[in-house]
């Protein structure tokens, strides 16, 4: 799987925020002291970080070893070791949280995804993430989502257009917005955020791609899926939640987007043991 261009940087900004002018606690430890650790997870989940950790450690002591014992998009089980890391006992210790932070948090959008994928399986539908990420790890949790088995949406402003209720309003409807877009940008996808079936059939009209359906009721969206006939893609949006995203798959609906896998995600339980 392929990981995202910026993460030598998403580790420097980490080391820097949290090192800055040294670890003055590191400093009561012998310099010539080497350790063996070990990192644990304590919650069943879906390994994503992997490379974070690594690149956390080769830019504080390129002489730490690392063994890891999964791969991202593992399932691991709860007490479960996943790596074994050798080294300056002083340079385990400082890049300790660092590469945790980015562990537990990728890990824990991973198997949020996961648990969204596994509750649709047995449907046509695709889960996809958004723009709801944490500032400056976009890359990393979009990555994190693919580990847990869903696919990413638009990456950010510039490599799709989406048109939603203030846009239309700016614009002047919805057929002016998505030819214009269709004008300025012909080489990416169209989406029209609609909130009626009214909207739908105006998007649908206009030439849209996609068509998300902004908080529509199981009734509504099954209309709208007999409506479409499969003529433009249609994703589902809006307060979904693990009670609902089986039914709303159910309809037939191609895509579901859910913030929840990058926003509210509850970091996975890991530590660092010293042997």
């Amino acid at each position: 799987m392929k990981l995202p261009n910026n993460i030598v940087e998403n580790v420097q900004l980490a080391l820097q925020e949290d090192i800055a002018t040294g670890d003055v606690t590191a400093e009561l430890i012998p310099v010539t002291a080497q350790s063996t650790a070990y990192i644990i997870c304590r919650d069943t989940a879906i390994l994503a970080g992997a490379e974070w950790l690594n690149e956390t450690f080769q830019q504080i002591d390129p002489q730490v070893k690392i063994n890891w014992h999964y791969e991202d998009t593992s399932p691991i089980e709860a007490n479960t070791l996943i790596c074994t890391l050798s080294g300056s006992s002083r340079s385990l210790l400082s890049g300790e949280r660092v590469a945790l932070n980015f562990l537990q948090l990728l890990s824990a959008t991973a198997t949020q995804t996961h648990h969204y994928v596994t509750a649709i399986e047995n449907t046509v539908t695709k889960i996809l993430d958004t723009r709801k990420t944490i500032p400056g790890l976009r890359l990393a949790q979009k990555y994190a989502v693919r580990c847990g088995g869903g696919e990413n949406h638009r990456m950010g402003l510039y490599d799709r257009v989406l048109i939603k209720e203030n846009h239309i309003m700016a614009a002047g409807s919805i057929k002016q917005a998505v030819t214009q877009a269709k004008q300025q940008h012909p080489e990416l996808l169209i989406e029209v955020e609609a909130e009626t079936i009214d909207e739908f059939q105006q998007a649908s009209q206009a030439g849209a791609d996609i068509i998300m359906l902004d908080n529509f009721t199981l009734e509504a969206m099954k209309k709208v899926v007999f409506l479409n006939n499969h003529h433009v893609k249609l994703e589902a949006s809006g307060g979904i939640n693990l009670d609902s995203v089986k039914a709303i798959a159910a309809t037939g609906i191609d895509y579901i987007s859910i913030g929840q896998i990058t926003k509210d995600v509850i970091a996975i339980d890991l530590s660092m043991r010293f042997e």
